[in-house]
């Protein structure tokens, strides 16, 4: 008996062939193939059965679904691939006789054996290649299968096809590639190197006139519909045929074609540029965008001189989000690849630039991360400008784009760095977020949902992907319904289960761990004001600080992202933000302060713990510079004292150790109007260590 995943899920004995209905039992199947010889985790398994939200009782269902598929498994005699409970998950052993995803994999990897001729090579890819059928596992109705592995599967298939194509170009089969070609390049327009080999076999059989309309269509496909260019490849392989160029042998030889005896060894075959793929659900944002292809892909000023953009914002308005997305679309500028690095540890605290360099080079495979073919290097959440500025001099000659909550003003004027702040979606951007999650047909047939639904979210892109992440889970609630059961909790309500990402109070809560202690203080105790700016005269009331110590406040909470704006007119906390300081006093105040249903952060008197239970005030001697949580008074009279309490939902908070300007035991609200918006390493230690939550 044999198993087929290249196509509609199958058991078959050769002459007979089952397809399974679709089930639970035949997801859990399809995902236990996939990987099939290896153990398989059961929160993967159960991910693959139900999708991203699974049933209570999903554990106690699969094992049932388990069951299910062994008494499958004895009605068709199948013996020689069962199904082992192990350690950790499952695991299901098949080998090529008994699986064609094995043995597509086997043929393919027999081309890559020494000696082997271009011939035997082209009849082990058409081997392979005749496994697959159309409608690959069209019967699995599982959305997590279809997302996360068929994608994967088929391109597998098409790197095949690729390759075949690539040696009949090699041989002077060319009328055999153009068959293949002719349907590929239709059925995968985007597809640059089929076109190409399209391109390139039109040329080789002396239809040259085909060939140029066949790239003119192609650079105007791609003009219209993406707004990029042709590869640098196709443009040469274009002049080429304009000057009726012998082309030689085929562009790319694959190295699957045998040596001669006594022929020199070929060279190691270069690794592909690391890349990084679009961003799902990605819109709107189009002027940055714009402004980051043009500046990025410009001819760079002189050699070594290397370009550098910083995207800015508070936490989770899409910074990682727009950079990877304007990289994969200058893709074709930056041979060396493109690829990102985290700035940040897993505590939040900066990486060594050290260390920062040496990754990078191991990824562009490079000794010197400054030398090779120009890449893009996304150097994400930078938290430290002297540590960016150290990577910066090490990558000479590269484009780089930096993301991070802080404005890194320093970086302006040392490095040339441009600077694109972001703030939220405007209302055709949120709207059109909606619609590519959920589709325009959805949101069309309830506009006013749509508005009220963005209105609470605050624009905010996180909030507004994971509500859209819950409607689309759901097909039958309406916008507006969803938006008015936001509305009462819309902070604890922004959150999706077991995603910890995707959870705005862990990414705010990640955010003000970060914060010097009596920043973080200040912070909180600012969301008591009622006005929707604040106003460095009405804030210096709330901390007990001169009019000029407050506004030096508002502009260090400015540059960490938590507030828009600034002098001379008010500081704007976006309204999640301000719900969160709220919702942070509370629990310092042994209550739940948010505020009025429906409006985070709108007009009407905010609920908030009174006086004893408001947040210490940041510079108090004998107070401590961040809130106690969940209930637990904030520890005051105890200078010098430093320690952990833990807070609600067991989130650990932090009392301050004494130490710099602003913290406990030090005098003067004025230290903390000059302390550094950053904590240093020492105050780091006595922190609790949050795992870092970034967009």
């Amino acid at each position: 008996m044999r198993f087929q995943l290249l196509g509609p899920l199958s058991i078959t004995d050769g002459g007979e062939t089952v397809v399974l209905h679709p089930s639970k039992p035949a997801n859990l199947l399809a995902a236990l193939l996939l990987n099939a010889g290896s153990i398989v985790s059961v929160d993967y398994l159960q991910r693959m059965v139900w999708g991203d939200e699974q049933p209570a009782t999903a554990r106690a269902a699969l094992q049932t679904c388990v069951l299910r598929l062994r008494r499958l498994f004895a009605r068709h005699e199948v013996v020689d691939t069962p199904i082992e409970a192990v350690p950790g998950g499952y695991r299901i052993t098949a080998g090529g006789r008994s699986l064609d995803l094995v043995e597509f994999r086997e043929r393919v990897r027999r081309t890559q054996e020494p000696g082997l001729s271009a011939e035997a090579a082209m009849g082990a890819l058409q081997g392979a290649l005749a496994l697959w059928q159309t409608g690959v596992l069209a019967n699995v109705r599982s959305e997590a299968i279809h997302r996360d592995e068929v994608p994967r599967l088929l391109e597998e298939r098409l790197r095949v096809v690729e390759r075949l194509c690539d040696l009949r170009l090699e041989v002077g089969l060319c009328g055999q590639a153009l068959v293949d070609l002719w349907s590929v390049t239709r059925a995968h327009p985007d597809h640059g190197r089929f076109r190409e080999q399209l391109i390139e076999a039109l040329y080789r059989t002396g239809r040259q006139t085909e060939a140029l309309a066949e790239y003119r269509g192609f650079k105007a496909y791609l003009a219209d519909g993406l707004g990029v260019g042709p590869s640098a490849a196709l443009q040469r392989l274009e002049l080429s045929i304009l000057r009726g160029e012998d082309l030689g042998p085929a562009s790319e030889p694959p190295a699957l074609a045998g040596l001669p005896a006594g022929a020199p060894a070929a060279p190691a075959p270069v690794a592909e540029p690391p890349g990084l793929p679009p961003v799902p659900w990605f819109t709107g944002r189009a002027e940055a965008v714009a402004t980051l292809r043009r500046r990025l892909t410009a001819a760079p000023e002189g050699a070594g001189t290397p370009v550098a953009e910083l995207v800015c914002g508070g936490p989770g308005i899409g910074k990682t989000a727009l950079a990877q997305q304007v990289a994969h679309l200058v893709r074709d500028d930056f041979p060396g690849g493109r690829t990102l690095v985290p700035m940040a540890a897993p505590d939040g605290s900066p990486r060594a630039a050290a260390e920062v360099v040496g990754e990078l080079a191991a990824r562009l495979g490079t000794p010197d991360a400054g030398s090779g073919p120009r890449a893009l290097l996304i150097l994400d959440d930078v938290v430290d400008a002297a540590q960016a500025r150290d990577v910066l001099t090490a990558v000479p000659g590269h484009g780089v784009l930096l993301t991070s909550r802080l404005g890194l003003a320093g970086l302006v004027a040392t490095h040339g760095v441009r600077v694109h702040r972001l703030g939220p979606l405007d209302g055709a951007e949120a709207r059109e977020l909606l619609t590519a999650v959920l589709g325009a047909e959805r949101v069309a047939d309830e506009p006013s949902g749509a508005e009220e639904l963005a209105a609470v979210c605050g624009h905010h892109p996180l909030a507004l992907v994971i509500a859209a992440a819950r409607l689309g889970t759901r097909p039958a609630l309406r916008l507006g319904d969803c938006a008015r059961w936001l509305a009462d909790d819309p902070l604890g309500r922004l959150s999706l289960s077991g995603h910890p990402r995707m959870s705005v109070v862990e990414l705010f809560d990640a955010a003000l761990d970060r914060l010097d202690p009596g920043l973080a203080a200040a912070y909180v105790a600012l969301g008591a004001l009622g006005e929707p700016g604040w106003h460095a005269a009405d804030g210096a009331a709330v901390l007990g600080l001169t009019v000029a110590e407050c506004e030096a406040v508002l502009e260090r909470l400015a540059d960490a992202g938590l507030v828009e704006d600034g002098p001379p007119g008010p500081y704007h906390p976006h309204p999640l933000l301000r719900l969160h300081a709220r919702l942070v006093a509370g629990r310092a105040g042994g209550g739940e302060a948010r505020g009025p249903a429906g409006t985070p952060g709108g007009a009407g008197a905010p609920s908030h713990a009174g006086t004893a239970g408001r947040p210490a005030q940041p510079g108090r001697p004998g107070q401590s510079g961040r809130p106690a949580q969940s209930g637990q008074p904030a520890q005051s009279g105890q200078s010098g004292q430093s320690g952990r309490q833990t807070g609600q939902g067991g989130r650990p908070g932090h009392v301050p150790p004494s130490g710099p300007a602003g913290r406990t035991g030090q005098p003067g609200p004025a230290g903390l109007a000059n302390s550094p918006s950053q904590p240093s390493r020492s105050t780091q230690s006595n922190r609790t260590s949050q795992p870092r939550q970034k967009v």
